[in-house]
Order: structure tokens, then sequence, then C-alpha cells
């Protein structure tokens, strides 16, 4: 299940940088520090969640 999920986020960042090579991605890739007050900002709004997923929870909760 972990392997799994790591060759998921991978697959999802060679997508985001538009590479089709793990040797391409190494080449373009650009690592971006994202803070918690961002993760927290970037979490719809205003939405009621009847089941939080297990895999996304907030750091208040």
């Amino acid at each position: 299940d972990t392997i799994f999920q790591m060759i998921g986020g991978l697959k999802a960042s060679m997508g985001y940088c538009g590479t089709r090579t793990i040797s391409e991605l190494r080449e373009n890739a650009q690592f971006i520090k994202i803070t918690s007050a961002t993760v927290q900002e970037n979490h719809p709004h205003n939405v009621i969640i009847t089941k939080e997923a297990p895999n996304y929870k907030l750091m208040s909760r």
C-alpha cells in the first residue's frame, strides 16, 4: 500500500512537471516550500464534510 501511494505521487509529480521520465523530472523539477498556513488556506472553505478522507486531514483536527 505504501509503495502504491509513492508511485502515485511520483506519477502525479511527473504530470505536474510535464516530464515523461524520471531523468527529465530530476532535471526540470523545482521544490517549493509549503507552510502549514498554505495547506489550511488551500482547504475548501464553508464545506460540510460528512466523513473526512483517511489520507487528508487538517492539522487543527
